[in-house]
């Protein structure tokens, strides 16, 4: 059994809706020293998703963390739901609605040449409420205290942008990117090019890589990431 944390391991999981990524980290902690009785050994998870999103989390265990920086490398993509209309101070569905704005102007055409202006490589701002750090805080510290802080814009690259269905104000989409992009910040971008407010009301991380949610598994299905963990073993 020691050789599956001298070697490593990952074990690919499906975040469920409103556990954050360190709960997952957490639940497979427990799951493996229970039933394994190795009681110290590395884990992580390959890049955040937060508590409103479900999707794909690869996490990292024994000598597998060293690649995590790999994997965090990796293109990303998710499927959502942007809304049109509306913002939120948190650009999601943790914050009530704050402003809203007329939607008459927009059509299906407008909708897809804005999916295609976000191609390439671009200049982003992350959200106010995220885990981004500003001398040495994070970005949500301040937003919860009520604090005006700039926050640096840095590059990211957007490979796709698909818009996959439109249903009245709800735009959904699936879309490629690199490494440190925030979906909540295009969502509100989105609606800025659209000349309205918009936010996101539904995220799904699907790949990272060539690594998929669909196979991967529910942090509570304790004897499938037991059997994943010894068979890899």
């Amino acid at each position: 059994m020691n050789d599956c944390f001298e070697s490593g391991r990952i074990i690919l999981i499906d975040k469920p809706y409103q556990w954050t990524s360190f709960n997952v980290v957490a639940k497979l902690k427990s799951i493996i020293r229970y039933h394994t009785g190795v009681k110290k050994f590395k884990i992580g998870h390959a890049g955040t998703l937060d508590p409103l999103a479900t999707g794909l989390l690869i996490i990292c265990i024994g000598k597998k963390t060293k690649e995590i920086d790999y994997f965090q490398s990796l293109v990303k993509e998710y499927t959502g739901i942007i809304r049109l209309g509306s913002t939120t101070p948190s650009f999601d569905l943790e914050k009530a609605i704050d402003f809203e704005f007329p939607t008459g102007h927009i059509t299906s055409e407008l909708i897809e040449q804005a999916a295609k202006s976000f191609i390439g490589e671009q200049e982003q701002v992350p959200p106010i409420y995220s885990a981004v750090k500003i001398n040495g805080r994070r970005a949500f510290d301040y937003a919860r205290e009520g604090e005006d802080v700039e926050i640096k814009s840095k590059k990211i690259i957007i490979s796709a942008f698909d818009i996959t269905d439109i249903k009245e104000q709800d735009v959904h989409f699936k879309i490629q990117c690199s490494k440190g992009t925030y979906i909540r910040s295009i969502a509100r971008d989105f609606g800025i090019e659209l000349r309205t407010g918009a936010h996101l009301t539904e995220l799904r991380r699907t790949k990272i890589g060539n690594y998929s949610a669909e196979n991967a598994l529910n942090p509570e299905d304790v004897s499938s990431i037991l059997n994943q963990f010894e068979l890899n073993c």
